[in-house]
């Protein structure tokens, strides 16, 4: 027997394991597309390794890699689920392996919070997975069988015939399902469909597109804009597979602990009185100094008429927001019936919401970080108590409530820049959402502080934009910031996780005047 020969008898148990793996899960996202179900089965299970995973290992995954950590696991499932199927394409009973697979991958859809159903339309959930694994194992019977019949030819020496024809058969289902993989990004609910809902909404929404306060933007080259565009703004969420919901069939339920239930179209939100606001968000998970926050126009209809409308009964200080994933988050009662502009969006910065950004319909709440109140692609408020429930982040170890901190960053210079010795910009932004910024300082090299000049704003829900210039000589300096909200109380300067209610410390940039 040639050297290639053995070569390639030795690794065609791994490649007919791989093949296999490779058809069953092509099958199981197809056929998840077609039935329209939000997650194909390695979403399903990438959700699953998430959510059993414990919080602070989460976390350090994503201060890790960022906003790649869902590609990266979706990744690692894959590649672990095709390193598995290798390994049982050498059993004899390897086909236990891809059964073991689609118990998995079924149980992941089962528990899904975003899937729903019952009875017919529960089992429905398990027909891309169950399917998937009956291919899957046929494929492995056929290819190990095809090995088998190239090993006694081989041993007999009677030709290489067989392992031709092995390769043929691994090539055709290879193929195949690469074809059936191209086939599912176009199979169900595409997002093409949904975009062009989207945009056909446009003139439906009577949103303005918001116009920048006079004096809110500075005028310091780098500092970046006061009002960021939708495809610019931070996007955090759980969701492995973005929800495609298509806005003619969303639904809004409010129940719970309220007098009578009720439930809106998004012809009836758009038949409503609007509101249009300038809100800031940021996320808890914002390091000191980071960029998980940002400033929109945002168009929709104030939550506390709807909640008044509903009657709500005494005794209740909570509401259960759900998406359509099935992510939930707790807000408290009362910053959803005070004065504040706490809406159902429908518009970001006078258009349809992005669809990443929650579409069709998603809640905008100032003060509050968005684990607690920035639910994307909303259908659900339950007026309930705190003590009754426990959300989506609350299980994980982060507090029930989350007010906004009082923050501030250096955005000129940036850190490690190189500028020219003399007068030099100091800029950033600062922001105390609901209380409003008073004051912000900066501290050069250990100096005395000098107050900023602050950018106007329109209300006490956005960010402020602050700058100021000093003087600074050749070499290496340190500038601090530090901001003073409008109830007068300072930010600390003691570091803190973000874990469990948001980073604190003051931002501190290095750079180098020549």
């Amino acid at each position: 027997m040639s050297t290639d020969g053995n070569r390639g008898a030795r690794t065609a148990p791994y490649v007919a394991g791989i093949v296999a793996g490779a058809a069953m899960l092509a099958v199981g996202e197809v056929l998840a597309a077609l039935l329209r179900q939000r997650t194909g089965p390695v979403a399903a299970v990438a959700e699953l390794v998430r959510d059993l995973t414990p919080a602070g290992l989460v976390k350090g995954f994503i201060e890790l890699v960022g906003t790649a950590d869902k590609p990266i696991l979706v990744a690692v499932v894959t590649v672990g689920a095709l390193a598995l199927c290798a390994l049982a394409g050498r059993w004899r009973f390897g086909w236990v392996v891809l059964v073991g697979l689609g118990v998995l991958a079924s149980v992941a859809v089962l528990v899904n919070p975003g899937e729903s159903g019952v009875g017919a339309a529960q089992a429905a959930l398990v027909v891309p997975p169950g399917l998937a694994t009956c291919v899957g194992v046929a494929c492995l019977a056929v290819l190990q069988d095809a090995d088998r019949a190239a090993a006694r030819q081989e041993r007999d020496g009677t030709g290489g015939a067989g392992r031709r024809r092995f390769l043929v058969i691994a090539g055709g289902i290879a193929l195949t399902s690469v074809v059936i993989g191209a086939a599912g990004r176009f199979a169900g609910r595409s997002r093409r469909t949904v975009e062009a809902a989207r945009e056909a909404l446009v003139d439906r929404l009577r949103a303005t597109p918001g116009e920048v306060p006079a004096g809110a933007q500075l005028d310091v080259p780098g500092l970046g804009r006061w009002q960021v565009p939708g495809q610019q703004f931070y996007r955090i969420d759980t969701a492995f597979a973005v929800p495609l919901v298509d806005p003619d069939a969303w639904r809004l339920r409010i129940h719970g602990m309220v007098e009578k239930e009720l439930e809106l179209s998004l012809a009836d939100l758009l038949a409503r009185p609007s509101t249009e606001a300038w809100t800031t968000l940021c996320c808890v998970s914002n390091p000191v100094g980071g960029d998980l926050i940002g400033n929109a126009w945002w168009t929709g209809v104030r939550i506390a008429p709807l909640l008044a409308e509903a009657g709500v009964l005494d005794g209740a200080d909570a509401v259960l927001q759900t998406s359509d994933d099935g992510w939930t988050c707790g807000t408290p009662l009362g910053v959803l019936t005070d004065d504040r502009d706490a809406m159902l969006a429908y518009a970001m910065n006078g258009q349809p919401l992005p669809i990443e950004h929650g579409f069709p319909v998603r809640a905008v709440v100032p003060g509050l970080y968005g684990y607690v109140s920035a639910t994307k692609w909303v259908v659900d408020l339950e007026v309930t108590r705190f003590d009754a429930f426990e959300a989506y982040w609350t299980q994980r170890g982060w507090a029930p409530e989350g007010p906004v901190k009082t923050q501030s960053r250096v955005l000129v210079p940036r850190n490690g820049a190189d500028v020219r010795a003399g007068e030099v910009d100091i800029a950033g932004d600062a922001w105390a959402q609901h209380r409003g910024i008073a004051k912000v300082e900066v501290q050069v090299d250990g100096g005395p502080w000098t107050t900023c000049e602050l950018g106007a704003v329109p209300s006490a829900d956005t960010w402020v934009q602050w700058s100021t210039r000093v003087s600074c000589g050749p070499g290496d300096h340190t500038v601090v910031v530090r901001a003073t909200d409008a109830d007068g109380e300072t930010q600390t300067s003691v570091r803190t996780d973000v874990v469990p209610d948001g980073a604190s410390g003051w931002h501190e940039v290095r750079f180098t005047a020549t």
